[in-house]
């Protein structure tokens, strides 16, 4: 199977299925009524962090191509260039950064203060300055705080640009200040297809990649550098009447006790139960007797909330795994 060709929004020149959203955005442009603050909501891998540096690249360069759509930009403009190499005086990229071994959980107040002052100060090349947050749902509450601070006082030519995977537990006052786009999620079809143009993958594998994808493409092929089809296969053998050794059991515990920047063992437990929950609430419809039906039920709702009640009391993900492979012995 070849490997998934998953690029940075940065570098993301062809978007699919966003017609809508850039019709929106150059309305509002053309009319001269630009809002200050985008609001771009919608499941993480449909593109939004993308739209937003397309929005960036035809808000500070120059040269359009109609190739890659209404708001299609020239790569070989000077001004995309400098914002693909990361460089652009006028474009300002907030993000969860580094720590010493992992990401860290939430964007700093400090760096959003950062905002204010690029804002404070005029286009250096460009006729705009613009922020991209990516993405909004990371901040805290005093970072949030301090970002509806900058959006009560609209700076001049800016043009701020905040991506958001669950907007609904944002802050109102947030929400309210920002024009809002939402991006829909694909057909299983489409996505089947997405999927199919970028890498080459046998037909089990591309249903399974279509399924826990739930219509987000760009979480289709995220799924596959996260190394989801062994961890799906894994969830798979859970569930089958001759369960892994020890051994095995053992090897993946000790993944997902694993944390720094190389081995993420958060990331790769969150992917691994959403595997696993997939497969369970199938179990559960197909289950032989409605008593084992709702056992798996049960699971499947305890796993729902597993990952986000982990990582908020910093619980031990190895033992976690024990205790499912646990329940999951007792009902199969």
């Amino acid at each position: 199977m070849a490997d998934a060709v998953l690029t940075h929004p940065r570098d993301t020149f062809a978007l699919e299925q966003i017609d809508a959203q850039d019709a929106a955005f150059i309305s509002a442009y053309d009319r001269n009524r630009l809002h200050h603050a985008w609001l771009l909501c919608g499941p993480q891998g449909l593109g939004k962090a993308s739209f937003a540096f397309r929005c960036a690249r035809f808000l500070l360069g120059s040269m359009r191509d109609a190739e890659f759509g209404a708001l299609g930009m020239s790569p070989e403009d000077a001004d995309v260039r400098l914002i693909t190499a990361q460089a652009h005086p006028d474009l300002l990229v907030l993000e969860r950064e580094m720590g010493e071994t992992k990401l860290k959980k939430n964007i700093s107040v400090d760096a959003v203060r950062e905002i204010g002052e690029f804002f404070s100060k005029a286009p250096s090349r460009s006729p705009y300055r613009v922020c991209i947050i990516d993405s909004v749902d990371d901040l805290n509450i005093n970072s949030a705080n301090a970002l509806l601070k900058i959006l009560e006082e609209p700076p001049h030519k800016g043009v701020i640009f905040l991506i958001s995977h669950s907007p609904g537990k944002l802050l109102a006052t947030i929400r309210s200040r920002c024009r809002r786009l939402s991006f829909a999620t694909w057909t299983d079809a489409t996505v089947r297809g997405f999927v199919q143009s970028r890498m080459d993958v046998d037909e089990e594998h591309l249903g399974r990649l279509v399924r826990l994808a739930h219509g987000a493409p760009g979480r289709a092929l995220g799924l596959v550098e996260e190394g989801a089809l062994e961890l799906d296969a894994f969830a798979g053998q859970l569930l089958a009447p001759q369960k892994p050794d020890r051994a095995a059991l053992m090897a993946m515990a000790a993944q997902f006790k694993s944390s720094s920047a190389k081995a993420d063992g958060a990331r790769r437990f969150a992917t691994f139960i959403a595997c696993l929950s997939d497969r369970i609430q199938d179990r559960a419809l197909s289950a032989e007797t409605p008593q084992i039906g709702q056992s798996f039920a049960q699971l499947w709702s305890r796993l729902s909330n597993s990952v986000a009640e982990i990582e908020s009391v910093n619980l031990d993900r190895g033992d976690y795994f024990w205790s499912i492979y646990s329940d999951l012995s007792r009902i199969s």
